[in-house]
């Protein structure tokens, strides 16, 4: 990154997004309207309000940067000349924002040659923010405003695996993998939460056998790598953020060290 510091961008896209969730938190706090997009996905007003938020924000600065955003996959047009551009779901988790659970997110990543190397994801209902950016390093920020260095954590051995889960989607594929990892307690949790919760080092791991998109995961996967964690496919591979062409991520495991290949 050349044409501004990643340190001085974090600060500028961390406000964007809390920017986008008091928006959120808005329309959360009263009733909504619930429509269905053509994949039969939840679209809500606040989707709507934070993707313009954060999108007049990202237009703002002094960088720019071509924008991939779930709500309007359809404008992008392909990242720069440098491999950049941003990767952006303003309304991660619509399903627990609709149930009301307060497990939704805001997500913004800077990805660049495939890789994301900037993220902020902002739980606006539990006032809570995860930010990372590579060679900065990665924080949770409090209510009070107050930034924490965060860190990944590695599994004890001969305690059980700490694994975090999803809410929302359960399957048996998911069912089989934990049961060959062994003695393991479950944490269930929504959105882009569960990596996040890698990375501040209060779980172990969270596999993913199922479907996302890169831009569920690319923001959180900034601050796992800052955090010294990783996300990988189950073949060890790093995901790839080159071709959004293809917004369907792989399976993937998010940890603190490699997982026996047996799992893979």
């Amino acid at each position: 990154m050349t044409d501004i510091a990643l340190s001085e961008l974090l600060d500028q896209v961390e406000q964007i997004a809390l920017d986008a969730g008091k928006a959120i938190l808005e329309i959360y706090g009263r009733e909504f309207t619930v429509e269905e997009k053509e994949d039969k996905t939840p679209l809500t007003e606040a989707d709507k309000a934070a993707n313009s938020i954060i999108l007049a924000g990202l237009e703002a600065l002094p960088v720019d940067i071509p924008v991939l955003t779930e709500e309007a996959v359809e404008a992008f047009t392909g990242a720069d000349r440098q491999g950049r551009y941003w990767l952006v779901d303003p309304l991660d988790g619509t399903k627990e924002f609709i149930k009301r659970n307060g497990e939704f997110t805001v997500n913004i990543a800077l990805i660049e040659q495939g890789q994301p190397v900037l993220g902020v994801v902002f739980a606006p209902a539990l006032n809570v923010t995860y930010l990372g950016a590579e060679n900065v390093g990665a924080f949770k920020v409090d209510g009070a405003g107050e930034r924490q260095p965060i860190k990944v954590v590695e599994h004890l051995v001969g305690t059980p695996w700490r694994v975090v889960g999803s809410r929302s989607h359960a399957s048996q594929d998911t069912l089989d993998w934990l049961k060959a990892l062994g003695d393991y307690e479950l944490v269930p949790m929504g959105s882009s939460l569960k990596i996040c919760l890698v990375a501040e080092g209060v779980a172990d791991v969270y596999p993913r056998l199922g479907p996302t998109c890169l831009w569920d995961t690319g923001a959180a996967h900034a601050v796992v790598n800052a955090a010294g964690g990783r996300l990988t496919t189950l073949d060890g591979a790093h995901l790839d953020y080159g071709s959004p062409e293809t917004v369907l991520n792989p399976w993937f495991v998010v940890c603190a060290e490699p997982i026996s290949s047996t799992l893979q």
